[in-house]
Order: C-alpha cells, then sequence, then structure tokens
C-alpha cells in the first residue's frame, strides 16, 4: 500500500519529524589563491606553509575584527559569512591591501594573491558550512575578480555605495554559471579618487584618439589641396606632345655654330671633377668680410660655490596642555565604556593633524613611504599606523625632540578641551564647528579642507573632531575594562589593530565626539585616515 503522507506538514507515518533549516540573510565572502597550482608546483612545502600562515595570521583575524565567521578553508581559499556588508566589504578591502604589503618583498613569480567576490543573499546555515544561490553567487563573482581585487554584486554596492570611501567600478551584468539570471557586477577601488583617475585615463584615452583621428584627416585635405594639383600638372607636363604640333626642324649650321660658343651648364659631377666656378648665387654670403680680431679675455678661475646647507625641518606648531583629571568615554557606545576618572600628565601635542607639506618633508628624506598628494595645507590621508610611527621617528632623528603619538587617553582629553560635555561646545551638534558630513557648508568630495579651517576648541587646538581620523599609540581594545588611568597609552596582546580617533570629512556628527573611537588594521592605509604628533615637556 502506498505511503500516505500529511500533506500539510509533509510528515508520514512513523518517520520522525524533520527540522526546518535555519536560513538567514548574509554577505557571504568567497575568496580564492590564483594560480595556486602553480605555486605548489614551485615549492610544494613553502607554498603550503605560507599559506597556512596567511589563513592564521591575517585570514582568520581580519574576519573576525570585522565581526565576520570563517565558514571553511578550502587549502586555496576561504568562505565566510557576515551579518553587516559594509564589514564583509572592508574586510576583504583589508585582506588585499595587507597582502601587497608581504608580497613586496618577494618576486612575482611567488606572489601569493587572491580573488575575492563578495554577494549579499539567503543561505542555508548548518554547523560546519552554508548553502545556498547566494554563496554560488559570491563563488562565481569571485571566478571572475582579477588578481588582488574584490568584486561585489549589485546587492551589496546597494548597501554599501553611501557608506565606505571607495570608489566602485560598474563591470556590467555578466552571466554566470549555473545561475539563472545575469549578475551586476561592480570592482571595487579602495582609493576613493580611483576611479576619478581610471575615468580621467579613459577620457584622455578617447581624447588622444580623436586628436589623431581629427590630425589624420586634417593631413589628407592638406594632401589634397597642396600634392594632388601639383602631380596633376607634372603629369600634364610629361604628357606627349600633340600629333598637330610642329615636328622640329633639324639645326641650321649657324644655330649650331652660336651654340658652340655657349658653354652647357656644368653638371655636379663635373663641378666635383673639374674647376668649373659656380654661378654667383644671388644669397649674400654667410661671411662678407673677415671680422677685426678681438682681445680675448684671460680666463677667471670660476669662484667656489660653498654646497646648500641642509634645508631645516620644518616642525608642526605645537600647542602645550596642562595635565589634570576628566571623565574619559560615554555611555553612547559600548566600545567608551566604562566611563571612569583618568589623570594625563601636561604634554605638548599638535595645533592642527599633520599636513600634506610635512609629510612630504618626510618623503623626500626618502624616509616615509609615499608622495602624500592634495594641497600642501591640508591634512595628509590614506596613511596607516606604521605610517604614522615612520613619519614621528624620523621627525625625533631629524629634530632631537622625542615626537611621538598621543596616547588615546591624552587625545581624548585634549579634544575635550576641559569640558565635560557631548561635544566641546555644547550636547548638541552645531553647523560650522566641524569638517564632517553635514556638519557644515564647506564639501570636500576627496580630502579635507586645508587644517585650521574651523574653530579651534578651549585649549586651541584645531581639527580635533572631522577633518581626519587620527591615529594615535594604543592597541584596540573593544572597551575600557582593564584600561590603564594614568594617560599612558594601552599596549600589549597581539595589536594587530589601533586605536583611531576624531572621525573624518566622510562621517557624521555622531563621530566627531571626543569620546567617539574606533580601529583599524596597524599596517593597512585607508583614504580618511591621518594624525597628528605630541611631545613629552
Amino acid at each position: 500500500m502506498a505511503e500516505i503522507r500529511n500533506i500539510k506538514s509533509g510528515k508520514s507515518g512513523g518517520e520522525p519529524p524533520r527540522e526546518a533549516m535555519p536560513r538567514r540573510l548574509a554577505a557571504i565572502v568567497a575568496g580564492d589563491i590564483v594560480g595556486y597550482s602553480r605555486l605548489m608546483q614551485i615549492d610544494e612545502e613553502g607554498t603550503h606553509v605560507r599559506v597556512k600562515r596567511l589563513e592564521r595570521e591575517l585570514i582568520e583575524p581580519s574576519i573576525v575584527e570585522h565581526h565576520g565567521k570563517l565558514v571553511k578553508t578550502t587549502g586555496d581559499g576561504f568562505l565566510a559569512i557576515f551579518d553587516s556588508p559594509v564589514e564583509a566589504v572592508r574586510c576583504g578591502i583589508v585582506i588585499q591591501q595587507s597582502m601587497v604589503g608581504r608580497n613586496a618583498s618577494l618576486p612575482k613569480h611567488h606572489w601569493i594573491e587572491y580573488r575575492i567576490g563578495v554577494n549579499l543573499g539567503d543561505v542555508i546555515i548548518e554547523a560546519d558550512d552554508v548553502y545556498g544561490d547566494g554563496v554560488n553567487i559570491a563563488t562565481r563573482i569571485e571566478g571572475i575578480a582579477d588578481p588582488g581585487q574584490v568584486y561585489i554584486s549589485g546587492g551589496i554596492y546597494e548597501q554599501i555605495k553611501h557608506k565606505l570611501v571607495c570608489g566602485y567600478e560598474s563591470l556590467g551584468d555578466r552571466k554566470v554559471k549555473n545561475i539563472t539570471d545575469p549578475v551586476r557586477v561592480y570592482r571595487v577601488l579602495p582609493d576613493a579618487t580611483s576611479f576619478n583617475r581610471i575615468r580621467k585615463r579613459r577620457e584622455s584615452v578617447l581624447l588622444i584618439l580623436l586628436s589623431l583621428t581629427l590630425l589624420i584627416i586634417a593631413g589628407g585635405v592638406l594632401w589634397y589641396l597642396l600634392v594632388e594639383p601639383r602631380s596633376q600638372m607634372a603629369h600634364q607636363a610629361a604628357a606627349p606632345a600633340s600629333p598637330l604640333a610642329e615636328s622640329p626642324r633639324p639645326p641650321s649650321s649657324e644655330s649650331s655654330a652660336a651654340r658652340q660658343d655657349v658653354p652647357p651648364p656644368p653638371s655636379a659631377s663635373s663641378i666635383a671633377k673639374q674647376d668649373v666656378p659656380l654661378p654667383p648665387s644671388p644669397v649674400p654670403p654667410l661671411v662678407s668680410s673677415p671680422a677685426p680680431p678681438q682681445a680675448v679675455p684671460e680666463t677667471q678661475p670660476a669662484p667656489s660655490i660653498a654646497p646648500p646647507a641642509a634645508a631645516a625641518v620644518r616642525e608642526p606648531e605645537m600647542v602645550p596642555v596642562r595635565g589634570g583629571i576628566f571623565s574619559m568615554g560615554s555611555n553612547d557606545d559600548l566600545s567608551e565604556k566604562p566611563v571612569r576618572r583618568v589623570t594625563v600628565k601636561p604634554f605638548v601635542i599638535g595645533k592642527y593633524p599633520v599636513t600634506v607639506r610635512e609629510w612630504n618633508e618626510c618623503a623626500a628624506a626618502k624616509a616615509c613611504g609615499f608622495v602624500a598628494a592634495g594641497k600642501d595645507d591640508a591634512p595628509v590621508t590614506n596613511v596607516s599606523w606604521s605610517d604614522a610611527k615612520t613619519f614621528v621617528t624620523w621627525l625625533a632623528n631629524a629634530t632631537g625632540k622625542p615626537y611621538r603619538l598621543p596616547s588615546e587617553a591624552e587625545w581624548e582629553y585634549a579634544a575635550r578641551g576641559g569640558t565635560q560635555s557631548k561635544y566641546w561646545w555644547g550636547d548638541q551638534p552645531q553647523p560650522g564647528m566641524a569638517n564632517c558630513k553635514n556638519c557644515a557648508d564647506v564639501a570636500g568630495v576627496e580630502q579635507p579642507v586645508k587644517v585650521g579651517s574651523f574653530k579651534p576648541n578651549p585649549f586651541g587646538l584645531f581639527d580635533m573632531g572631522g577633518s581626519v581620523d587620527q591615529w594615535v599609540e594604543d592597541c584596540w581594545h573593544r572597551s575600557y575594562q582593564g584600561a590603564p588611568s594614568d594617560g599612558s597609552p594601552w599596549l600589549g596582546g597581539e595589536c594587530s589593530s589601533h586605536v583611531i580617533r576624531s572621525g573624518s570629512w566622510k562621517n557624521d556628527a555622531t563621530y566627531v565626539r571626543p569620546a567617539s573611537r574606533d580601529s583599524y588594521d596597524t599596517n593597512v592605509r585607508y583614504p580618511t585616515h591621518g594624525f597628528r604628533v605630541a611631545l613629552s615637556p
């Protein structure tokens, strides 16, 4: 007898009830190593060790740091899920930028390069794996990504397009294997100005091609107007005489005799072989007569020039800050708790964030790793914590002064300016007080405005909120539980990420509170990150 099923519940006679598999909407990140088989052929054991080290030191910590979960590794790749599309893409950017630094000292054929695809979709979650079209699409997008790049789906793009300081290049709709509908794909450009540079480069190429086309057309027109008539005239001149023309008569003896008195014009060969005088030239000679002799001055020894003295290092303008006791933190965010009393010793801190001009002096001395773009009086951006440490080390050596990064406690104490309100000017945001998103009429699209464009706080410090995120010395901890109370930096642990303060011109007013804090990976640059320096008295 056929088994009768309960159509409503789907249960059969003696079969135990099946639990429904949990489903959820998630951001899926799929990563894969390009040319893994080739690397294994070159050095099987070494490649295996390097990949495992990357998983242990970079992949897993980055996923955890960005609040994701590593689902599995696949030998040459990994799969992770995130609650937040923003954190998923940010994690992918961090991994790719970290790999650039890790590959820098290796020959190109030994590079380990990841392709990363990110998709937003509904997935089925099991204890040790995830399934569904959302996973399949992420894997397919990863498969078409270029080495070292992060590609995202249209669903991810719609969620993050106004939340990350990135550029995005649309690659159009792509047909991917085993997926019915085409998938809209975007390439992530971690530097916000990259898309503009690519667009300008393409416009330049189009302009060059257009210019070449116009030159070719103009050349053709000139040839037709100038060369073609002459060729036609030459053709007519070379044409045979008309049969109606009179035949030439044989020369008479008289005319022949007359012609014998006139020598034929000399040829070039005869001139070379004989002393035949050239006919006078209508052009005046270059030298009509020898110039009168002139007295030659005695040679004087060149004056000795002393080598230029080394240019003095432009030190940042500094402001002394008196010590004191204040309440550090707030109850607005878990990372800012618990609020506690902290004692800060007197110190000196930069009046402004470090500027492009100041940074480029370090770059000119071959100490800092890149030349910063932008106006000289704008704050330097796209700086990692390691870059900031390199700068203060160079500045300390060049000046003989103990320049350093401020501690997190020093930074907040200076940012508050002796106040305990939410902002140094009060508890509510006010327009025109800080360079942040929707905080002022001044808008910086690719770079913040010049330092000192807004009012200083009571300590006379500018841009202690907004402008650029600012690195401090401290390692990142998720709360202040166990933090020192003497104003010193909180170090220790793996310290794979450090604290950033201030918020940036791309963040809203919530981020410019003196108590607001965030973190970022130690060795990774980001377009809104800068810093300011400090000194111990």
